[in-house]
C-alpha cells in the first residue's frame, strides 16, 4: 500500500479530510524547502506538493509563476529537487511527497531514469500538467511499477470520457479544478463543486482532491464537506514570498495550522 493510499484511509477511518499544501522548490529561498516541508507536515499537512521550477508553468496564474521563476533564478534543477525530497525523507518517513510540474524537465531527465530516481528519494506520487490521460498509458504504467502513483488533473470542462479515462489511470487521489481557469485566479464557487461530484465519482473511486481559489479556512472547511482533500498553494506560496528567510517555516505552519482546524471543527 502506498504513503498516499494509506493516508487517506487513516483520515476516512478517523473522519478528517486530507490537506495538501503546495509549494515550489526553492522558493522563496534556495536553503528553505526541506524545513518548510517539515514544519508543514507538524503544523498538520497530510500530503505535500512539490512544485518542479519551470521557466513556461502555463496552468499557473502570476503568483506561482513568480515563484517559479525565482526558482529558477537561483538555479533549481529536477535533480536539485530530487534532492530536497531525499533530505526530508531522512526526517520524515510517513508524509506522502507528490511531485507536480511539466513534462519538459520530466523529458530532458528521462521519463525511466526520472521514475526510478523518484522513487529512491522517496516520492510518492508525481503530477504532470502536460502528460494528457489518453497519452500517459507507458508514463503512468512507469510510475506504478515503481511504486507510485500517477495523479491527474479533473476540470469543470472535463467530458466523460475523460473522466472515465482518469477513473481507470490514476491512483493515489485526483486533483480537481475548481475553477475555469489559472491557479490563483476567480472566485471558488463551492456550490458548482458539490455539483460537479456525483459525475466524477462515478467513474473515480479514489480520493478527489479540490484546489483552485481556496484561500482561508472558510472556503477550505466548505470544499472539504464535499471533497476528500483540499488542495491550497496560490495563498501559501503569496504568503512565504513576502517573509524573510527566517520566519518563512514558521508563517507557514501558522497557516496550516489555521487551515487544519477549519478542516477538522
Amino acid at each position: 500500500m502506498s504513503r498516499i493510499q494509506a493516508t487517506f484511509e487513516r483520515l476516512q477511518a478517523g473522519g478528517r479530510k486530507a490537506l495538501i499544501p503546495y509549494v515550489t522548490a526553492g522558493d522563496p529561498y534556495a536553503d528553505v524547502t526541506v524545513e518548510l516541508m517539515l514544519a508543514m507536515a507538524r503544523a498538520g499537512a497530510d500530503i505535500i506538493e512539490l512544485g518542479v521550477p519551470f521557466s513556461d508553468p502555463m496552468a499557473d496564474g502570476p503568483v506561482i509563476q513568480r515563484a517559479s521563476e525565482r526558482a529558477l533564478a537561483k538555479g533549481i534543477s529536477l535533480r536539485q529537487v530530487l534532492g530536497m525530497v531525499r533530505d526530508f525523507r531522512a526526517q520524515d518517513a510517513d508524509t506522502p511527497v507528490v511531485l507536480m510540474g511539466y513534462a519538459n524537465p520530466v523529458e530532458r531527465f528521462g521519463a525511466q531514469a526520472f521514475v526510478t530516481e523518484a522513487r529512491a528519494a522517496g516520492v510518492d506520487g508525481v503530477l504532470v500538467v502536460d502528460y494528457p490521460p489518453e497519452e500517459s498509458d507507458a508514463f503512468a504504467g512507469m510510475l506504478k511499477a515503481n511504486g507510485l502513483d500517477p495523479i491527474f488533473l479533473l476540470a469543470p470542462t472535463s467530458t466523460d470520457e475523460r473522466v472515465q479515462r482518469i477513473g481507470e489511470l490514476a491512483s493515489g487521489y485526483v486533483y480537481y479544478v475548481s475553477l475555469k481557469g489559472v491557479t490563483g485566479a476567480g472566485h471558488l464557487d463551492t456550490s458548482a463543486v458539490a455539483d460537479a461530484m456525483p459525475r466524477l465519482r462515478a467513474h473515480v473511486k479514489i480520493p478527489l482532491g479540490v484546489g483552485f481559489g481556496i484561500r482561508d479556512g472558510k472556503t477550505a472547511a466548505a470544499v472539504a464537506r464535499v471533497s476528500d482533500a483540499v488542495v491550497i498553494g496560490s495563498a501559501l506560496v503569496q504568503l512565504i514570498e513576502a517573509q524573510t528567510r527566517d520566519n518563512v517555516a514558521n508563517q507557514a505552519a501558522a497557516f496550516i495550522r489555521e487551515i487544519r482546524q477549519a478542516l477538522d471543527s
